[in-house]
């Protein structure tokens, strides 16, 4: 039997031959775009899992750390800023001869060498010195090699010191062996979320395109399976038939995807998903992953094959008996409505999520999705059929409205990522446009820099006053000294009352920046929270924080105080660098505008948009070619009716309009469906954030262009069909079993 349903598959004539050969084109293009995904889940997971050298933590020195009889090295770890790009940043300086080296060097660079990551190289040779390569002192003695970076972009340096210069830095610690474990970060889970949600959604349509492509001309076959019955065959024996066939092509399929995937191969290695390309060696899959697509796609093709024939296991003249399938009812729609409303209400309890219930919420829109789609069809045919009177649009309406269920069954795939793709998209929009107008955009290019240290306040009365000097001495630059109150290392919150006030400004500098407050009249400083600013890191928690001065602020002295924090406003690109520079040798971490800030918190929001809009690209791929196949199959099913139509008059390109109306209708009924969902999920979070200035917005070109644009290409694939029904239905070949 196996042999014969190897014959039966490739030698039965054209028709078979142009099944096997869309069973094949579909399934390929399916194998490749799953392949790519796991290529890219791979780099990602060989990045994340690295030796995490920069985790280690080690103790924090003391005088005899510096005996010439110590071992180990004093370590300190930072990340400086460049041009909105985060650098990695070691000083290191052996106490010993057994210093603990850092993966992809082979020594640790002396007093007045550094080594810098191939990225980082090239930027020192391009950038001007004074903004960049004077914060790293001596000479370049190599390149760190790939097994310390996350990718071929990451920016590091590890800089050579003295024992004496390292431990005078704040943060510094004393390292004996280098931590080998991988980061945590909090950046994986969402990463994983996003892989997590982008294999859901590829691997469903995946299936569905399996399941399309084995049930092409299914009426043909089951009539040819019936008639094998007829002459003898048990049923198991054609169920072997079958399994063979939809295996064959599945196979075939799969291992001709793996070949295109080998072609693309270098452009998936480029594709940056978490900001920052991966290095090629890792965005490939491993042998198992091929083993296991070379497996379960041909098993998943021989289980649609044999449900497709469950009508001809019954008897064999079941085909003969096939009833019109019963209509969707309007049940469906209960399921979808249901989880709306659970995020709208229940899933946000007091202000606060409730995971509970945001879960089942996205789980009933989800399921909702797809249940309401057939019902959603249905109507939508009717209604066409109703207003319109032209003969493609009731014979194509006429059919979807007779069986909604096959007709949405091919993008069914599409509607889960365009749904979650479309949530993403609409949040993270209005995240980051609240994020950037904070103050009304008044502090984007003001720098922040805490010069507190622990255990001090920050620099003395006299060094801060060199420091107010130095800043003040570049030309187009304002300046707000933050001072620390006398009494800080004393003060204690009260249980009820506000927060004390921590820090002390002039007026006078209080002026130059109005957003931040104004003092009372007649007073020369003031009292308030102006650190918490420094220190903000969510920029959304600042619009929640000014006016930090006002009518009612208590005045003060600032005379004899330490320089707690700066704010230095800067509308120049080069000095903002060139202060960043000067800071340096003040701050434990490279200060940073909040403009900046609100990019690197941004930076992760729109990652994951990124991860979202890939996979939605990749499934409208996927979801084009269930449509190829399906409207394939579709043609080579009805080839008699649709030559009787040509034959009794009826233009080709009148056939041509049913057949794109037929695929057209479900692929954006779909889209429209699955994207309304999504801002109807986005809109109540965003009302929960309670961001100033923003609000629901529409996406982002990239995510019209993604969905746009893989909408647009599944329908122009469909019309590379209609030369086949062209030739399908002419004259000379209607002749019928």
């Amino acid at each position: 039997m196996i042999l014969l349903g190897l014959r039966l598959s490739l030698r039965s004539g054209r028709e078979t031959a142009a099944r096997l050969a869309l069973i094949v084109a579909g399934v390929a293009v399916g194998v490749a775009v799953l392949l790519a995904t796991l290529s890219l889940f791979n780099a990602y997971q060989a990045a994340d899992g690295r030796p995490c050298w920069e985790c280690t933590r080690g103790t924090a020195p003391s005088g005899w750390a510096l005996d010439a009889t110590a071992d180990g090295a004093l370590w300190n770890l930072r990340e400086d800023y460049y041009a909105g790009q985060t650098i990695k940043r070691l000083d290191a300086a052996a106490l010993g001869d057994r210093a603990p080296v850092i993966p992809g060097l082979s020594r640790m660079p002396g007093p007045g060498q550094y080594y810098a990551s191939p990225a980082l190289a090239r930027l020192l040779d391009s950038a001007p010195r004074e903004q960049l390569a004077d914060r790293f002192p001596g000479t370049r003695a190599g390149l760190i090699g790939q097994a310390a970076l996350s990718g071929p972009d990451e920016l590091a340096v590890v800089v050579g010191r003295t024992p004496v210069e390292v431990a005078a830095m704040i943060g510094t610690r004393q390292v004996d062996t280098v931590d080998t474990a991988p980061a945590v970060d909090e950046s994986t889970d969402v990463y994983r979320f996003g892989f997590g949600i982008a294999a859901i959604g590829l691997i469903v349509p995946l299936l569905v395109l399996v399941g399309t492509a084995t049930r092409l001309a299914a009426a043909r076959r089951e009539t040819r399976f019936a008639a094998i019955r007829l002459v003898g065959a048990t049923s198991r024996q054609v169920n072997v038939l079958a399994a063979v066939d939809a295996a064959l092509g599945a196979l075939l399929g799969a291992l001709a995807g793996v070949a295109v995937f080998q072609l693309v191969r270098p452009a998936v290695a480029g594709i940056r998903i978490t900001g920052a390309r991966f290095f090629p060696d890792t965005a490939v899959p491993g042998p198992w992953q091929y083993a296991a697509v070379l497996a379960c796609v041909p098993l998943a093709a021989a289980c649609a094959a044999l449900w497709s024939l469950r009508r001809v296991r019954i008897s064999p003249l079941g085909v003969a008996r096939k009833a019109v399938p019963p209509p969707p009812r309007a049940w469906r729609v209960v399921p979808l409505l249901a989880g709306l409303g659970l995020f709208a209400g229940p899933a946000f309890r007091n202000g606060k999520p409730e995971a509970l219930w945001a879960d089942a919420a996205i789980a009933l829109i989800m399921v909702g999705l797809v249940l309401v789609g057939p019902w959603l069809t249905m109507l939508a045919a009717r209604l066409t059929a109703r207003l319109t009177r032209g003969a493609a649009t009731l014979l194509a309406a006429q059919r979807l409205a007779a069986d909604p269920k096959s007709a949405f069954r091919s993008v069914s795939g599409l509607v889960l990522a365009v749904f979650i793709g479309t949530t993403i998209a609409a949040l993270v929009p209005a995240v980051v446009t609240g994020q950037q107008a904070v103050a009304g955009g008044a502090l984007n290019d003001v720098l922040g820099a805490s010069l507190f240290r622990p255990g001090i306040p920050g620099l003395s009365p006299r060094a801060g006053a060199d420091l107010l000097a130095r800043l003040r001495a570049h030309p187009g630059v304002d300046v707000l000294p933050i001072y620390a109150r006398a009494d800080l290392e004393n003060l204690r919150p009260t249980p009820d009352g506000p927060p004390p006030a921590t820090s002390v400004v002039e007026c006078s500098a209080l002026a130059r920046f109005p957003v931040l407050g104004r003092c009372p009249a007649g007073a020369q400083a003031v009292l308030g929270r102006f650190d918490r600013v420094v220190g903000a890191d969510n920029p959304l928690t600042i619009d929640k924080l000014i006016p930090l001065a006002g009518p009612a602020s208590q005045s003060a002295s600032a005379t004899g105080l330490d320089l707690m924090a700066v704010l230095i406003r800067t509308g120049d690109t080069a000095s903002l660098e060139r202060l960043r520079t000067l800071l340096s040798d003040y701050t434990a971490e490279a200060p940073m505008t909040f403009a900046e800030i609100a990019a690197v918190r941004a930076d992760l929001y729109m990652q994951a948009e990124s991860v979202a809009l890939a996979m939605v690209a990749l499934t409208l791929v996927a979801g084009g070619c269930s449509l190829v196949v399906a409207v394939g199959g579709g043609l080579v099913e009805r080839r008699q009716p649709f030559t009787l139509l040509r034959l009794a008059g009826t233009p080709t390109r009148t056939l041509a309009a049913v057949v794109l109306l037929e695929s057209a209708l479900p692929l954006l009924l779909a889209a429209v469906l699955a994207a309304g969902a999504g801002f109807g999920v986005a809109e109540p979070v965003i009302d929960q954030l309670a961001m100033k200035g923003a609000s629901l917005a529409m996406p982002g070109p990239v995510y019209f262009a993604a969905v746009g644009g893989g909408l647009a290409a599944s329908l122009l694939v469909i019309l590379t069909t209609l030369p086949l029904l062209r030739r399908m239905t002419a004259p000379d070949n209607a002749r019928f079993e």
